[in-house]
């Protein structure tokens, strides 16, 4: 408890999953948190619930005149921004190349890209004038491999990736870490969407969600919005002050290559399809 003492929290798409999770831990380890988010119903029970550290902006990332606000709303109230988590998400369109339409790439960038950037840009001076700050974005395994997701999203994750890396280079020299975080499957109601559930409801999306993702991956259980909001806590802590500019995978081994037993049984029975002898 308290690795946050002290520190204030900006947390854009705060108010489901990966970011309600994610304020709840800093809040619990001692940090101001202000969330940001569409749904003002959900994004005002949480606030609530986190107390008078806790507060809630309505906001779209995708509008920079939103963004700008958030970050104000914050240094007004707690007079300071010690972490931004760049968490807003969309699911972007799936299916083949030629039939996304132009709208939906720009509603996805919009949301996964714009939105990072106009966080940063933000957050920026302020940490600039402290003599520090931690920036974390959320970005995707899927912008580290391909076939993961859909062509936009995963674009737009590899995108998250490489402006971290290019942005820690600048802000860096100013004591700012910029860093993200590369889930692998996270049962979320966004990442719900994804697989065709259509509800916004945790409650109805999460346990399937558990049961599609459990076997996905070496660790045999679904990611949860628990284990995002760890890692994100450990690069908001001053325990990471020396890691800047780096994309932290967190998806249960997801990408590290075959399922050991998929490739067991697939060489058993190329073996048996020769006429091999069982290993």
């Amino acid at each position: 408890m308290g690795r946050l003492h002290g520190k204030v929290a900006l947390i854009t798409g705060g108010t489901s999953g990966i970011g309600a999770a994610t304020a709840r831990v800093f809040a619990q380890e001692g940090a101001s948190v202000i969330i940001t988010g569409r749904n003002s119903e959900r994004g005002q029970e949480l606030a609530a619930q986190l107390g008078a550290r806790g507060g809630y902006v309505h906001g779209d990332v995708s509008r920079e005149a939103d963004v700008k606000a958030a970050v104000a709303e914050t240094v007004r109230r707690f007079g300071r921004l010690d972490c931004l988590f760049n968490n807003a998400g969309a699911g972007g369109p799936g299916g083949r190349i030629e039939d996304v339409s132009g709208a939906a790439f720009d509603e996805c960038f919009g949301v996964l890209v714009r939105g990072v950037f106009l966080g940063i840009k933000y957050a920026a001076p302020i940490m600039k004038q402290q003599g520090g700050g931690s920036i974390i974005s959320n970005a995707s395994v899927a912008g580290l491999r391909a076939g993961l997701s859909g062509h936009v999203y995963s674009a737009a994750k590899a995108a998250v990736i490489h402006l971290t890396c290019s942005v820690a280079m600048e802000l860096g020299e100013s004591g700012i870490r910029v860093n993200c975080i590369c889930p692998g499957g996270i049962a979320t109601p966004i990442f719900g969407k994804a697989f065709g559930i259509a509800t916004d409801r945790a409650d109805e999306t999460v346990p399937v969600m558990k049961r599609l993702l459990e076997t996905a991956q070496p660790i045999q259980r679904a990611g949860l919005p628990e284990d995002i909001a760890q890692a994100a806590l450990w690069l908001a802590s001053d325990e990471s002050t020396f890691v800047n500019g780096h994309a932290l995978v967190v998806d249960g081994g997801l990408i590290g290559g075959r399922l050991w037993s998929e490739s067991r049984q697939t060489a058993a029975k190329r073996r048996e399809a020769f006429g091999l002898a069982a290993e």
